[in-house]
């Protein structure tokens, strides 16, 4: 099974209708492209978008785009998501190929994850027609959170190890960083929501989008579980964290010290009693 590539505009008939098939595809991308939607499918139909209908920009806001790490999904929680015959909620969606690639990761990777999707869904703000968050996937270039998927196309996309040494994850992943890249206005950031102490994101996503590539300084020296509690804190308080280049920001840094427990309402505490006891059936 191979990903969806860019649509070529000779399998459409004609380009005077542009506007209408741009919200067509929107609509029913699943039978023009296969359940998977592709970074290449968003940053092709912007281009036609954009000359049918006029930008709405908001100045006074900086724009920017979330680049999200992935889960690993040779866990033990990405076993049970994806074993055969698994009958919880979750698995069934997954089996049936309704599972939103986000959703999956945020099971599989628990906090961490978490807190990276609900950060760049509060806080993107993306130039017209590209998504606000993307997430790298260990073989399939760029997906945003909302891709559904189901068992087999999860296993495709994760079954290369995430190294900036191994072609089957850079090659996609730079393809797609290009075709994002072309698609930004000026003064757009891209933020890294991921390790930057190693170069298995740096390396290749810095190499393209240069000074636009920041992350948050406050990661640095931070465990996963604590930047995936610091930015659930983020999203509750409405407060964004403060980014730094990637080229020219310190990296490393001094564990600082733990973040204060927060106490969660009572509903809250009950879904995540509900959700112990659906996962431990």
């Amino acid at each position: 099974m191979r990903l969806p590539t860019v649509l070529a505009p000779s399998i459409f008939p004609g380009r005077a209708g542009w506007g209408n098939l741009v919200s067509i595809i929107s609509s029913g991308f699943c039978l023009c492209l296969g359940p998977l939607r592709s970074v290449r499918y968003h940053c092709y139909v912007r281009s036609f978008a954009a000359k049918s209908k006029p930008a709405k920009r908001d100045a006074a806001r900086t724009k920017r785009i979330f680049l999200l790490s992935p889960a690993n999904a040779a866990g033990k929680r990405a076993q049970l998501l994806m074993r055969e015959g698994a009958t919880f909620g979750l698995a069934r969606r997954l089996q049936n190929g309704g599972l939103p690639l986000g959703e999956a990761f945020s099971f599989i990777s628990g906090l961490y994850f978490r807190g990276k999707l609900a950060y760049a869904t509060a806080f993107s703000s993306a130039p017209d027609g590209l998504p606000g968050a993307l997430i790298i996937t260990a073989c399939g270039g760029l997906l945003p959170p909302e891709t559904p998927i189901n068992r087999e196309q999860l296993c495709l996309i994760s079954s290369a190890p995430v190294e900036a040494s191994e072609p089957r994850y850079r090659i996609p992943l730079e393809r797609d960083a290009r075709l994002v890249a072309e698609q930004l206005s000026g003064d757009c950031e891209v933020v890294l929501l991921g390790s930057v102490a190693t170069p298995k994101y740096v390396e290749p996503l810095l190499a393209i989008f240069g000074n636009r590539l920041v992350f948050p300084k406050e990661f640095a020296g931070r465990g996963d579980m604590s930047r995936g509690g610091l930015m659930l804190r983020c999203v509750r308080e409405g407060v964004e964290l403060n980014y730094v280049s990637l080229a020219t920001g310190e990296r490393h840094g001094p564990k600082p010290a733990k973040l204060s427990k927060m106490i969660p309402s009572n509903r809250t505490a009950n879904q995540s009693k509900s959700s112990a006891e659906r996962f431990s059936r």
